[in-house]
């Protein structure tokens, strides 16, 4: 044999894993028994999270409070302060929002999204006050087992938001004016 040449028995011997006994499915020595177990055994209730707050919004904080072991899809919508509107320089957006009335009607759109996708959790983020540039204003998160669902469920969800929640915005511009925005998409709106 030349120095080069490795006898395979030599080999099977050097590397030879120790033995361990045989598993049998649903074991205590079986290492996916806990695993299947878990998945089988989960009882996640959905949760529908709704927040207005000042405080500044974090898209990691909104979707890992929608993310479940038993999905396989988070969608998000981040709806952010653009730094220009038609011509003007903005500074910052100011929210208000008629709290009780916009919590029953975004309650009401995460039971709407229920009854026509099937998902699992939902959270809806608003943000109130003064909102500088390039920071989120909303943030909507959707779990699904398919990202479908989840994807046609933000969609929705920022829709009718801004149609039907009332949540008034006043855009600050740079020359020291101001202007109170509607949603071209609310129901009470009229043409002018």
């Amino acid at each position: 044999m030349s120095s080069l040449e490795i006898s395979s028995s030599t080999f099977s011997q050097e590397m030879k894993l120790p033995s361990s006994p045989p598993l049998v499915e649903g074991s205590a020595l079986d290492p996916f028994r806990c695993v299947r177990k878990d998945l089988n055994e989960i009882e996640e209730k959905p949760k529908d999270i709704i927040k207005f707050t000042a405080e500044k919004l974090s898209v990691d904080e909104v979707s890992q409070l929608v993310i479940s072991p038993l999905c396989g899809a988070v969608s998000l919508f981040v709806g952010t302060t653009r730094n220009n509107f038609e011509g003007k320089k903005v500074i910052s957006l100011e929210y208000e929002a008629y709290l009780p009335m916009a919590e029953n009607e975004i309650r009401k759109i995460c039971s709407d999204i229920r009854q026509k996708w099937p998902v699992k959790h939902i959270a809806v983020f608003h943000r109130l006050g003064l909102v500088p540039v390039s920071e989120a204003s909303v943030i909507i998160a959707v779990s699904s087992v398919h990202r479908a669902s989840s994807l046609q469920a933000v969609s929705y969800a920022i829709d009718t938001l801004k149609a039907k929640v009332p949540i008034w915005k006043k855009e600050m511009y740079e020359e020291s004016s101001s202007s109170w925005k509607r949603n071209k998409e609310c129901f009470w709106a009229t043409d002018d």
